[in-house]
């Protein structure tokens, strides 16, 4: 319930802009990143989990991140949802030119 109305409020249309704000900030920059896209989407977690008994600061992030990451492999559900937070706010990850093609397997 709580990781479902994190999600949400990643959606609410005032998160959305601030998030895109600090994206464009951000210009993709994985350091920028960590500066401007970081602190916007800890406060937007804050904001839910504290009604829920997290502390209202980034150790209250960490604790609830890691109690849904303990039930990602339980339950399909909460991993998908999980997923679909960390899309929110983190880069998709391109894969270096040198790992690039076989993956570092010889064909023939």
């Amino acid at each position: 319930v709580v990781l479902a109305e994190v999600i949400k409020a990643f959606g609410a249309p005032e998160n959305a802009q601030r998030m895109d704000e600090a994206r464009d900030n951000a210009c993709n920059d994985m350091g920028k990143m960590l500066q401007f896209l970081l602190p916007v989407a800890t406060q937007i977690q804050q904001d839910v989990i504290k009604t829920y008994g997290f502390s209202n600061d980034g150790e209250g992030v960490l604790k609830f991140a890691r109690l849904i990451k303990s039930y990602e492999s339980q339950d399909p559900e909460i991993a998908s949802m999980s997923g679909k937070l960390k899309a929110m706010f983190l880069p998709p990850m391109a894969l270096p030119p040198h790992a690039a093609g076989t993956g570092g397997v010889a064909t023939s």
